[in-house]
This record gives C-alpha cells, sequence and structure tokens, in this order.
C-alpha cells in the first residue's frame, strides 16, 4: 500500500512546481523531498517526475499520484473538521489568524480578556496578511477585512467600516489650496483607482512611493513620504498622523469573524466567535471614524 506520508511529496512538488515549494510547505529540506518521491517511483515502477534543468515536472503517472494524493488529503481534512466539531470541552488549542495590524490596534485586549475568562483554552495567534485556509486547519478562527467572506466560512461581520486620507502632523500643517496644491501620495500597488472623494479633494497628486501592505504605508507615511488612505481605526489611533482636510470619510471593507461551519459550535470556538463579536461592536464608533464617540 502506498504510504501517505510519501504521497504528499508528491502532492506538494505537483502544487508548488518544483522541491523548493513542497520543501518550504512541508517543513523539510529539497533533498527529503526528492528522497522520498524516489523512493514511491521504486514501489510504484513508474516515474512520476521528469528530471528536468529547470526542476521536476510531472508525468501523467505523477499527475494521476497527485490527484490521488488530493483526494486522501481531503478525505483526512473532512475526519479531522467532522471529529472537531463533536468536541464539546470548552478547553484545548484554539488557532486565530489575524492581519498584524488588527491585532494590534483592536485585538489584543479583547485577546487577554478572553484569556482571562477561560484560561483552560490555550490560544495560539498567527498574525498574517495572507489569508489561511481554514479547511484546512490552518487556523479555527478567522478576523479578515472584505467586502463578503468566501462562501465556504461562517461568521458574523462586525459592521460597516470607513476609512480616510492621512498623512503626518507637519505635511498637513504645510498643505495648501486643495486647488493647486500637488499633494504627495503613498499608493498601494494592489489597489486599482481612487475613491472618488479623493480624486475630487485633491485633483493634482504625484506618487512618491508604492507599497504592498499597510504597514509599510503607515512607516512611509509617518515619514513625511505622502498622504494615502487607511482604515479609521488606524489612522485615529495612531498619534503620528491626522486627517487631510477636505475629505469626509468613505467607505471601507469591513471586518468579519469567521469559521468554518464544521467545527462552529465547538464549545471553545463558539465561545470566542460570541465574545470577539460583542467587544468589537461596542467598538463600532472607531471603524467608522466617529471620532467624539470612540474616546
Amino acid at each position: 500500500m502506498t504510504d501517505w506520508n510519501d504521497l504528499k511529496h508528491v502532492l506538494e512538488t505537483v502544487r508548488q512546481g518544483g522541491l523548493s515549494g513542497a520543501a518550504r510547505v512541508l517543513g523539510v529540506n529539497h533533498a527529503t523531498v526528492s528522497r522520498r518521491i524516489a523512493a514511491l517511483e521504486d514501489v510504484m515502477g513508474a516515474r512520476l517526475f521528469d528530471r528536468l534543468p529547470q526542476g521536476y515536472a510531472p508525468t501523467a503517472a505523477g499527475l494521476d499520484a497527485a490527484n490521488a494524493a488530493e483526494k486522501m488529503e481531503a478525505a483526512q481534512l473532512d475526519l479531522s473538521r467532522t471529529l472537531a466539531g463533536r468536541d464539546r470541552s470548552l478547553s484545548g488549542p484554539l488557532i486565530i489568524t489575524a492581519p498584524s495590524l488588527v491585532i494590534e490596534r483592536v485585538l489584543a485586549p479583547i485577546l487577554m480578556a478572553f484569556s482571562q475568562t477561560h484560561p483552560d483554552i490555550d490560544m495560539s495567534l498567527i498574525a498574517s496578511n495572507t489569508p489561511l485556509n481554514l479547511a484546512r486547519r490552518e487556523a479555527d478562527i478567522a478576523f479578515r477585512i472584505a467586502d463578503e467572506p468566501t462562501e465556504t466560512l461562517v461568521g458574523t461581520r462586525i459592521g460597516p467600516q470607513k476609512a480616510c486620507v492621512y498623512a503626518n502632523k507637519e505635511m498637513v500643517a504645510g498643505l495648501g489650496n486643495p486647488s493647486v496644491t500637488t499633494l504627495d501620495w503613498v499608493r498601494f500597488a494592489h489597489w486599482p483607482g481612487l475613491p472618488v472623494e479623493i480624486r475630487n479633494a485633491w485633483p493634482k497628486r504625484r506618487v512618491t512611493v508604492v507599497v504592498d501592505d499597510m504597514v509599510a504605508a503607515i512607516g512611509a507615511t509617518r515619514a513625511g513620504m505622502g498622504a494615502t488612505r487607511m482604515p479609521c481605526f488606524l489612522g485615529d489611533s495612531d498619534p503620528n498622523l491626522t486627517r487631510v482636510p477636505g475629505i469626509a470619510p468613505f467607505d471601507y471593507p469591513a471586518i468579519w469573524v469567521l469559521t468554518h461551519p464544521d467545527v462552529r459550535d465547538v464549545p471553545r470556538i463558539k465561545a470566542f466567535m460570541g465574545f470577539a463579536a460583542i467587544h468589537l461592536r461596542a467598538m463600532r464608533p472607531k471603524f467608522l471614524g466617529r471620532i467624539d464617540e470612540a474616546t
């Protein structure tokens, strides 16, 4: 019988497009992946990959093996979620993932309060701007900023959220008339265009730097490289930044608390999601940019 531990090396090599990517995902070295594939080829009596100068290319047999491995993986994950969904204890491990800035500005006190209320729940926190796969049990609960969550997840929409344009205080103090002044701008690489509110308020803009995430944008804005848009709960809570005048808050994707439907009724998951939703809803003025109400 073919060993699943060998098959998963084939599966990840196909998925990741080579040995290096497979080794990274599996947490082993390059040589281990190569050795496990070679051992499986000996057992099966078939060549699974062509060894080409540019890397490993799956043969037809290799693709068949990867397809079989994917089905085995899906069955294993389904069983894992089913068993986890029957867990009735209000204790044990709980893996939570959220963007790093959401953790820093919003979640940390909530996590602390929940930990004090439920000391038998062992929380692990993964700070990541890349969505983890909850179907693969990479996390139990995810906080995401999105217009709509993926259809495979369930949870709670905390409520609407607003964004505004921020710059450091010295830059804002030196701004002139918006109709003639060019506004230095920190642009996000993956955002295709500006909201109409910004284009109308400051028709002249000069991109000074392009960034790929919000942490970089905040750093560049604090340093005076330009203004940028960000959710109000981030900009208003940063003592180094202030709103650029003449631009009212505008719509921004909402914050969601999500889990996989197979584990939604696990007591520790259900308890945390309800706890977090209550506390986050109490913070709605911050998400809507209502400074007076949030203080």
